[in-house]
Order: C-alpha cells, then structure tokens, then sequence
C-alpha cells in the first residue's frame, strides 16, 4: 500500500518540472524508499529536495514509519532509457553489446538506436604502415547490455 501511495506522489512530482524523469524506484520490506531521477539538463539538489518534498510532505508517519532518499543517477552510472542517451550526445560512451564492446564519440541518439563515432589506427590497404580512418557504429537499444559515459579528468 506505502509503495502504490509514494508512487502516485512521485508521478505528480515528476509532472511539475517534465525535464526530470524516474530511473529507479524500490520500497524495501523494512519501509526504505528509495528514487533515482535524472534530467534533461542534469539534476541539480533542488531538484531532489523538491521530488522528496512531493512525497514526504504528502505521508503520515504517524500511519506508516518510513526512510525516503531521493538521488540522482550519477555521472558513471550505466544508462538504461533512451532519454539520457539523448541529453549526453557530443560524450564519450563506453558501450557493450552482446557481441563486442565499443567507446566513441555518441553523435545521435533516438528511440530505436544510438551511433558512436572514433578514430582508429588501421593498417594501409596497399603497402606498410597504419592509417587513421573514422568509424562509425549505429548501436540499436535492444543490442546494448550496458553503457557509460567515459569521463575524463
């Protein structure tokens, strides 16, 4: 009953600013809610204080003893809705398929597909030597068992 109550609490939330949107959300048997969001744009504290707000706000805990902890995805967790593949195109990803793993530039990014651009060192196909030549890789969702964005410091 607690999970169906926070939940309904935490989609009005989510409809006053439509740039943040539901990653995760788990109730424990012990009461411990816990939401994860992300944003079109980032998900700044305010952000956070005000999804949390949405639902603590709205509950007894006179009726129901709870934990709440509302959090952002973080920047080197794996991404897992085509909607933040789109707000990190002009990144580095790193992506793995079933088959093989790729780490290059994301360029595009909508509902069926991702594409990821690099350079890469090949060898010359007449004579000795290496060449640099640009591959490009449209990465359908289905395919994809995880991906990150490569951060660089």
């Amino acid at each position: 009953m607690l999970k169906e109550k926070v939940k309904v609490l935490l989609e009005k939330g989510l409809e006053e600013d439509p740039s943040l949107f539901l990653i995760d959300f788990t109730v424990s048997p012990d009461n411990k809610i816990k939401v994860v969001i992300d944003g079109d744009a980032g998900v700044t504290v305010n952000d956070c204080i005000k999804i949390s707000r949405a639902i603590e706000h709205n509950l007894d805990r006179e009726e129901e003893d709870f934990s709440l902890e509302v959090a952002s995805a973080g920047a080197t967790a794996p991404m897992v809705m085509p909607r933040q593949y789109k707000k990190n195109i002009g990144r580095k990803l790193e992506v793995e398929t079933s088959g093989s793993s790729f780490e290059g530039k994301l360029t595009q990014a909508n509902d069926e597909y991702i594409v990821l651009e690099w350079k890469a060192r090949e060898p010359k196909p007449v004579g000795k030597g290496k060449v640099t030549v640009q591959k490009r890789e449209e990465i359908p969702f289905s395919d994809i068992k995880k991906a990150k964005v490569v951060l660089k410091f």
